[in-house]
Order: structure tokens, then C-alpha cells, then sequence
């Protein structure tokens, strides 16, 4: 096998060269190939400077994050940069692509760094939970400041080569046609040793560095990463750089052990297994040139205007002048928006065609229907697109609650039809589920997956039920939720309750925000209706009371759409169905209504991976993370459920039938784990899932 790291020799110049695709994460053989080849470039008295380099289409974008839960392996990434900056024999780094975190903290270790002009560099690793932990927080205020330095760091957010070069976070930038003879040349110029570590002249104004420091430290609630960020970006100003870097180290030591950045590293991970469909392995994509959107309501404008904002042609479907016209203003309104904002680009509406004829799809390589969730009306809008639509174009619909079977019958070409489910808003919410009818080819699947990266979203594989993963997990929630009230909790203080645990909204605030009649109209069009479900969104809505948009739901509304307190005509209301339903009350805490809600969506998950309609447990963590707003830091349901262990989430569910067995019955897949101490990440990596 070939080593990931060689060292080749041009004249009196050391070229050590790191090859380890995807990315040239800095896994320890990498670690250990640059040591070992920066001993022989200082062993060679021929030798007079070192340039490292990377082959692929970046430096280093970063640790090899899987290594942080195993035994840490020589050299670690802090003393090979300190190696590095040792070095009697100059060093420079020629830098692309995206230098990252610690890719970034080696190129800082450097004495030189020449960049190429499109090159973006950034410590992200507050987005795990962490902080830089091989002198990053140290070199980094001496090279750019303070301000700057935790502008980088608390915000995770990469920077340009430019503003690298200007803010002196660089030297040079180059084309990346010259990158490696222009890094060459000035390694052959500069003839000594500049070691970023005695760099001081950031600091000179003290009062200012500290006045930094003092308004970062304000800011209230701040997660531990950031705190400690700041903290050692301080100990930069205040002491050596030796006592810097031992108290980076401890704080990076106690944020990798702390539960957020475990939360954050399993999201980071599941992001990127949820996008590794099987259709994938045997099946190409065909190429999309043209989308279809059918129906120009709010989802089916933002999904047209996701689409123009990535650089497809839309056709929008219609019903009659007046639908084409409101189709026109919402899309309008988007791309003013979002053109004020910096957020897309000028132009994106001259590849927008709008009609009322679906005759008018059929240069369309994928379709979506996003008409109103009535199967009768999707059934004839499949039906026609299964005449009009060319013979290799994906038909997809944006339901999730109904069942797809019908519509792929009604198109008669079931191969091409697939789910493609968008969250609200389309243009800006990240996750697309995908559900995937046992008829459908593996083209249309990967066609449809390729859309959805195209559009910069995350995808996730569901089977085909009604409801895939997302609107399952929701319904569970909701719906444990709604026991509550019955059992003596008020809407306001499980929204409280939620919002203290992470999540944006409250499930009464989300249904008013988003409007109690979308849940209506599907409840009133479902064949066998849950005779144990709360009345009191029913009832309010046969009061006009829809949320929101009303000025009256679960809470009222000033003209602004301002929320108020807990409408009286609702508690009224709840207090008359308690009456008719008397359920033994509980001693409610926000602790136990958190504990119960994320039982409950532990459960509704253990379901969806014993029916198949879920992959893998991550998959429905990424859903739970984009979709709903879990907190992204908690990681999903089903790591929390590892967590605390599957054993744990059994006794409590157990303990909840006790007092509600018609609401309550453990999953059997989550019984079996429970009884084999079995987390559902062993679950995943065994491969038990269907």
C-alpha cells in the first residue's frame, strides 16, 4: 500500500507531498508520514527548506474526526505542529481547497503559507462541540488579532484567501496553475526561520484585545466550546505560549468528553451516512436540466425558487390566470428577498416559464406534484403526467402523509415514481425526504438524490408509508403530547418545557405558527380516525380558531401575528374535555414533560426501523435535526436514547402504560435492545436493520 505521505527532492528544496483522498485528513499514518519525512528533509544537509504540500483538491481539510473516540496515536496533531514550528530549516505550506481546522493549525505551525486565490480557511470546530486543540487558539490571535481570531472561532465560519492575506493569516496568493513553483521559490528565498509562536505584534494594544475578550464573554448562554475558546484565546494575550497550549489542550480534552460535543459529532456523522442510498452503488443519475413544479402554492414556490437558485430551468403548473398569477407574486417576493439579502443571484427568473398547461412538462427531467394533500386530486394529476411527461422523466410527489401506491398506479409507469417530500419553508429548510416505493428503478432514485445535493439539501431515505419517517416521528410527538393536556399540563407549559430542552418552538407553538387547518384537513380525510386522539384542535378550528393566521389558537394574536397568552376560549375548551375524558393527573415538571415527549419519539423511531420505513437510527436523527428543530447539539432521538440507554427509555415507557396503557406500547425492537443492553448505534453498525 502506498504511504499517504513521500518526500521528493528538487534541488535543495524537501517537497513533502500528503495523498490521502477523500479530503487528506490528518489521520495518524498522515501524522506520522510528515513527521518521518520532515526528520529526513532535516537530516539531509543537502536539504535547505521544507515545502509541504497536498495532492487532491485540498490541503488537509481537517483531523480525521473518527479517531476521536479510539486511543490516540504519536504523533498527536499539537506536537507535530510544534515540530513543525521547531524546525531549524524554513517550511512553507502551499494551501487549496479547504483548510480546515486542523489542516488550518498546521499550516499556522508553518513558518510561510502561500495560498491559492480560491482557497477557504477556517476553524470549524466549534460546530462539534470542540475547540482547536493543536495551538490554534494560540497562533491564530497572533497572526490576525483577537477580534478576529474569535470571530473565526465562534462562528465556525471559513474565510477567504483574500481576506486571509489582508488580515496576514497568509503571505502570498497564487494561481493555483503557479501554487507549488510560487511556494517553491519563496521557500528558496526567505533563508530563516519566522515562528508564528513569538508573533506579538497583535497584542500591542492591550486595552482593545481585552475590551475583545470582555464583550465575547458577555454574551449570555454561551455553550462550553465557546467558552473555553475564549478563555484560551485570553491566555494568548496573558501568558506564554507553553501555558497557552497546556490550557487549550485541558479545554479541548473537557469538551470532547462533554455530552454536546458527542451530540454534534454523531449529527456530523449522520449527515453523512443518511446520504448513502443503495441505488447509489448500481444506478447513475440522469442529468436534469429542466424542473416541473405542479401546483405554485407556498411549497411549490419554494421549491421553485430553490430550483432557479441553483441553476435549473422551472416550469410551474397552475390552475387558470389567477393561480399563475399568485404562483408569479410568491415567487417574486422570494427572489426579492432573498436578492436583498445577498442570497441569490440576479437573473435566476428568466429560466422560470409559468403556465396552466401540463402539456407544458414535458421537456421536464423531473417532475414534483405539490398540490393540495387530497388523494383523489393527486391521483388525476399523476394520471395526466403519466401522458404528458417524457418516457425517462421522475415523477415525484411532495406528499408524506398520503400513501404513494395509488399515485404510482395512477401514472402507470410506477418505475419513475418516487416521494420527494421538502419541509417549509422549500428555498431555505435543509431536509428532503425521499420515499421509495418498492416499484420504483434505482435510476429515479439517485436522480432524485443528485436533485435534492444539487440543491444543497440534505436527503434522507424513507420507505414509502404514509407519513415516511418525518410526519411519523411528529405525529408520535404530538400526539404524547396532547396526553399531557388531557392529563393536567396547559399547552404553554410544554412549550416551555421544549424550549428550555433545545427545541425552537413548542408543539402548540409550532401548529399555531405553521396553521391548525393543514392537521384538520387530513384528519377529516382520514378513513379510520384515532378515537383516542385529543378533540381540542378539531374543535378549534370548527371555531375558525386556526393559529396564527387567525389571531386566535392554542394562543391569541395581536394584528402583527405577535403571540399573546393562552387563549381563554381554548382552556375553556381543554377543561370541557377533560370533563369528558377524566385520565388520572400528573405531578408535571418540565422534566418529566421532556422525558415523555422524547420517549415517545425513541419509541416512534424503534417502530419505523422494526417496519423498515427508516434505514438506520442516524437517518432519523438527521430528520428530527432538519426537519423539526431538535437540537442539533442532543444529536436526535436515537442517540439520546443511547445516552441514557435503551434500558432506561424501556423502565420509562413501561412506567408510563401503567397509569396510560392506551397510549403507551413499547416498541418491540426497543423491548429487544432494552433486554440485550444493546445501544441503537450497535443496533446500526451490526447491520440489523432492514
Amino acid at each position: 500500500m502506498t504511504h499517504p505521505v513521500r518526500l521528493d527532492r528538487h534541488g535543495s528544496l524537501g517537497l513533502i507531498v500528503i495523498n490521502n483522498p477523500p479530503v487528506n485528513a490528518l489521520s495518524a499514518a498522515v501524522r506520522q508520514g510528515i513527521e518521518a519525512r520532515l526528520q529526513e528533509v532535516l537530516g539531509d544537509d543537502s536539504l535547505s527548506a521544507v515545502l509541504l504540500v497536498a495532492d487532491g483538491r485540498t490541503f488537509p481539510a481537517g483531523a480525521d474526526i473518527t479517531e476521536f473516540s479510539k486511543p490516540p496515536q504519536a504523533p498527536l496533531l499539537p506536537e507535530l505542529c510544534n515540530m513543525i514550528e521547531a524546525s531549524p530549516k524554513p517550511v512553507v505550506v502551499a494551501l487549496h481547497g479547504t483548510v480546515l481546522g486542523g489542516g488550518l493549525e498546521l499550516a499556522m505551525a508553518a513558518h510561510y503559507r502561500v495560498a491559492d486565490e480560491n482557497t477557504l480557511l477556517g476553524l470549524p470546530e466549534v460546530k462539534l462541540g470542540i475547540l482547536p486543540g493543536a495551538g490554534g487558539t494560540q497562533r491564530t490571535p497572533r497572526l490576525v488579532g483577537i477580534k478576529v481570531a474569535l470571530d473565526m472561532m465562534l462562528s465556525g465560519l471559513p474565510i477567504k484567501a483574500a481576506d486571509a492575506e489582508r488580515l496576514g493569516l497568509i503571505d502570498e496568493i497564487s494561481p493555483m496553475t503557479t501554487l507549488r513553483g510560487d511556494a517553491a521559490d519563496l521557500a528558496s528565498e526567505v533563508g530563516e526561520v519566522r515562528r508564528t509562536r513569538d508573533a506579538r505584534s497583535q497584542f500591542l494594544d492591550g486595552a482593545t484585545c481585552m475590551a475583545d475578550i470582555a464583550a465575547r464573554r458577555s454574551v449570555p448562554d454561551r455553550p462550553l466550546a465557546s467558552r473555553k475558546i475564549i478563555d484560551c484565546v485570553e491566555a494568548a494575550l496573558l501568558v506564554p505560549f507553553e501555558v497557552g497550549v497546556e490550557m487549550e489542550r485541558d479545554a479541548f480534552v473537557e469538551c470532547l468528553a462533554s455530552d454536546a460535543s458527542a451530540g454534534l459529532r454523531h449529527a456530523f456523522f449522520a449527515e453523512r451516512s443518511a446520504g448513502k442510498f443503495p441505488e447509489l452503488l448500481s444506478a447513475v443519475p440522469k442529468q436534469v436540466d429542466t424542473v416541473g413544479v405542479v401546483g405554485g402554492g407556498l411549497m411549490g414556490s419554494g421549491i421553485a425558487i430553490a430550483c432557479l437558485d441553483a441553476g435549473f430551468a422551472v416550469t410551474v403548473v397552475e390552475q387558470g390566470e389567477d393561480g399563475v398569477t399568485g404562483a408569479l407574486n410568491r415567487i417574486g417576493a422570494l427572489y426579492e428577498k432573498g436578492l436583498a439579502k445577498g442570497q441569490m443571484g440576479e437573473g435566476a427568473l428568466t429560466d422560470l416559464n409559468l403556465t396552466t398547461e401540463m402539456e407544458a412538462l414535458g421537456s421536464a427531467d423531473i417532475i414534483i406534484e405539490c398540490a393540495s394533500e387530497d388523494e383523489e386530486i393527486k391521483q388525476g394529476i399523476f394520471a395526466k403526467l403519466g401522458q404528458v411527461a417524457k418516457p425517462d422523466a421522475v415523477l415525484a410527489s411532495n406528499t408524506s402523509y398520503l400513501d404513494l401506491e395509488p399515485l404510482t398506479r395512477a401514472s402507470g409507469r410506477a418505475a419513475d415514481v418516487v416521494a420527494m417530500h421538502f419541509f417549509a419553508p422549500a428555498h431555505r429548510m435543509a431536509l428532503v425526504e425521499i420515499g421509495v416505493p418498492e416499484t420504483a428503478n434505482a435510476q429515479a432514485m439517485a436522480t432524485t438524490h443528485a436533485l435534492a445535493k444539487a440543491l444543497g439539501k440534505t436527503p434522507v431515505r424513507s420507505a414509502a408509508a404514509p407519513g415516511l419517517i418525518g410526519n411519523q416521528m411528529l405525529t408520535a410527538y404530538r400526539a404524547t403530547a396532547d396526553r399531557l393536556l388531557l392529563r393536567g399540563a396547559q399547552p404553554a407549559q410544554v412549550d416551555a418545557a421544549m424550549r428550555s430542552f433545545g427545541m425552537p418552538m413548542g408543539p402548540y407553538e409550532a401548529q399555531d405558527y405553521s396553521g391548525l387547518d393543514i392537521a384538520w384537513a387530513r384528519r377529516k380525510a382520514m378513513k379510520t380516525p384515532d378515537l383516542e386522539a385529543l378533540l381540542l384542535p378539531d374543535i378549534l378550528c370548527e371555531a375558525g380558531q386556526f393559529g396564527r393566521k387567525a389571531g386566535k389558537g392554542y394562543y391569541v394574536y395581536d394584528s402583527e401575528g405577535k403571540r399573546g397568552a393562552a387563549n381563554p376560549e381554548m382552556l375553556t375548551m381543554l377543561l370541557g374535555e377533560r370533563r369528558m375524558r377524566p385520565m388520572a393527573k400528573l405531578a408535571l415538571t418540565p422534566e418529566l414533560i421532556q422525558d415523555h415527549l422524547i420517549a415517545a419519539l425513541i419509541n416512534a423511531g424503534a417502530g419505523l426501523l422494526e417496519a423498515g420505513t427508516a434505514a438506520r437510527p442516524s437517518d432519523i436523527d438527521v430528520v428530527m435535526v432538519h426537519g423539526f428543530g431538535f437540537p442539533r447539539h442532543k444529536g436526535g432521538p436515537m442517540h439520546q436514547a443511547d445516552m441514557l440507554s435503551t434500558f432506561e427509555v424501556a423502565r420509562r415507557i413501561t412506567e408510563y402504560a401503567q397509569t396510560d396503557p392506551a397510549h403507551w406500547r413499547i416498541s418491540p425492537l426497543l423491548a429487544r435492545l432494552a433486554a440485550e443492553r444493546m445501544r441503537f448505534s450497535q443496533y446500526q453498525d451490526a447491520g440489523m436493520q432492514k
